[in-house]
């Protein structure tokens, strides 16, 4: 409910007594589990965060290979699939969150992704391949113009190009993101 508000009126506009109201609770009650809008957001970013949080547990440790990098960047877009209401929270707020906690504990999450996408030693050029590959599902996500409940807006004739659907949209991200991250080569020994 607090991402819903957030992402339709925005992170700064939004009060913890409009969530209290949106909740069916007091200010009172809400207040005693989050003292701040920013502990609302971190505890969203925390919940939405467990799949990419699952891979880097996943990928930590492991030797770097292609096969480990298309095995992360595959579980990367299958649970970013299911978060595109974060993502768009993240997108459409970044000014009010870059210096959050919350922001900053999304961005090293990312950057922890990108390290284990790139491996070890890696030049400029993978450590760029990594980040566009990972952002590249991220990017499908927002071209599906969902709503902030993540519904597929319909077709329509004549006015522009067909809108995907979700699975097709994350099919073509996955397809993308193997097809850059399979230009990093590895490090020379």
């Amino acid at each position: 409910m607090a991402l819903e508000l957030f992402a339709a009126q925005g992170y700064e506009k939004t009060s913890l007594r409009e969530i209290a109201d949106r909740l069916g609770v007091t200010k009172a009650a809400l207040y005693y589990h989050f003292k701040t809008k920013d502990d609302i957001v971190r505890g969203i970013v925390q919940s939405m965060s467990a799949p990419i949080d699952e891979t880097i547990e996943y990928g930590r440790g492991k030797p770097w290979s292609p096969e480990l990098r298309d095995e992360l960047v595959r579980r990367f877009a299958a649970g970013m699939a299911e978060r595109a209401p974060l993502l768009r929270f993240f997108h459409e707020n970044q000014p009010a969150l870059r210096e959050s906690q919350a922001g900053l504990e999304f961005k090293d999450r990312m950057v922890a992704m990108v390290r284990l996408v790139h491996g070890p030693d890696a030049d400029f050029h993978d450590r760029l391949r990594a980040a566009v590959a990972l952002f590249s599902i991220n990017s499908a996500l927002f071209l599906l113009k969902q709503d902030v409940y993540g519904e597929v807006e319909p077709d329509r004739e004549s006015t522009g190009p067909r809108v995907a659907t979700l699975e097709e949209a994350m099919a073509a991200a996955l397809d993308v993101a193997l097809e850059i991250s399979a230009r990093i080569t590895p490090a020379p020994a």
